[in-house]
């Protein structure tokens, strides 16, 4: 019952934050969302609302590793891209568009000196890691995968941020469509492939 209840604050806490960030997000708006006894939050995370947001970043990183560079048939990279592009789409319908990603939205709160600050790029470097080893499971070269996995990243953050401020998917859609024609044709490159192969 503990674990539960702290594991619902936790996941609270990441849906806030992809939503508000970390400066709007508070111990009672976690409260309300997961329903949790006022007094419990206190008990669960001694070290506070940095704690909270920490663990919650963690807990979203950590489920975010598998599904952005290997959770698809077969393992293809590829595949999985284009899985968290649907699946985030999906998300941000779903939220009717106040969804975004807790570690972007913490980014843009917290400074370099800040605890928060370590932990948003520990995952984005994490991340970022996933898609390399993926890539070059594919047969890229290590400086290509890694530019690859930049590439995925940053374009998927920038398109979340495009869909929530317009309400719309079409440029998220667009940004999508250029990313899985680029690994494509990176890809069908590694693999001694004519470049005509990468249909977009």
């Amino acid at each position: 019952m503990t674990t539960d209840a702290r594991e619902k604050m936790v996941r609270a806490a990441a849906l806030l934050l992809a939503e508000r960030g970390y400066a709007a997000t508070s111990f009672g708006d976690v409260i309300a969302r997961s329903g949790a006894p006022r007094g419990s939050i206190y008990h669960h995370f001694p070290g506070g609302k940095e704690q909270l947001a920490a663990e919650a970043l963690r807990w979203y990183a950590g489920r975010n590793r598998v599904q952005v560079g290997g959770d698809a048939p077969g393992g293809r990279a590829l595949d999985a891209v284009a899985g968290y592009f649907t699946a985030m789409a999906n998300w941000l319908r779903k939220t009717d568009f106040k969804g975004g990603c807790p570690i972007a939205g913490v980014a843009l709160d917290v400074g370099p000196d800040e605890p928060l600050h370590a932990v948003v790029a520990e995952a984005f470097a994490d991340w970022r890691g996933v898609l390399e080893h993926a890539f070059r499971a594919e047969g890229c070269k290590p400086a290509t995968a890694r530019a690859l996995g930049a590439l995925v990243i940053a374009a998927a953050e920038g398109a979340l941020l495009l869909a929530r401020a317009e309400r719309d998917l079409t440029a998220y859609q667009d940004v999508a469509t250029e990313v899985l024609w680029h690994l494509r044709t990176a890809l069908a490159a590694a693999a001694g492939e004519p470049a005509a192969s990468a249909v977009r």
